[in-house]
């Protein structure tokens, strides 16, 4: 990159996020077969959807606990590595409120609580189509270091 975009993108941390943002999607493979979709992503903030699949449900006919939690884990991801500061996550709580069903569209919005130093804290909320709320993950990121998408000057 050249110098005035390594300037831009600090600039702007709404263009930086959403660079950051797309580059850790598209290299997600595992997000991307489940069906999630990026919706929004802003500085500490990102939102996510995912259709339940018939090949998603578990022995009760509704969505398997761990696909759910991959989208509150994906929507997470996203919003600690907003910053373009690579981290990850060093661990997670979840809270299964309501089933999810077959075709139902879910949505995790993921909100950044606290940043300090290299551990931070996201509240994640996954919400059905009629905003029926499924499960609350809350997760606790630790930045490793380098960037996500590598700013040379």
């Amino acid at each position: 990159m050249h110098k005035n975009a390594h300037h831009r993108y600090h600039a702007d941390p709404q263009q930086l996020a959403e660079a950051a943002g797309e580059a850790m999607f598209a290299r997600d493979r595992a997000s991307q077969a489940m069906g999630m979709r990026l919706e929004e992503i802003r500085p500490g903030y990102a939102r996510m959807s995912m259709p339940v699949r018939e090949d998603m449900l578990n022995g009760h006919l509704t969505c398997h606990g761990g696909f759910i939690f991959a989208l509150a884990d994906s929507a997470f991801a996203l919003a600690c590595n907003s910053h373009n500061l690579n981290t990850v996550g060093a661990g997670c709580t979840i809270e299964y409120l309501a089933p999810g069903r077959q075709e139902d569209m879910l949505t995790a919005e993921a909100v950044e609580q606290v940043l300090s130093g290299k551990t931070g804290v996201y509240d994640v909320s996954v919400r059905n189509q009629d905003g029926r709320l499924i499960a609350l993950l809350r997760g606790k990121s630790h930045r490793v270091g380098g960037e996500v998408l590598p700013q040379q000057e």
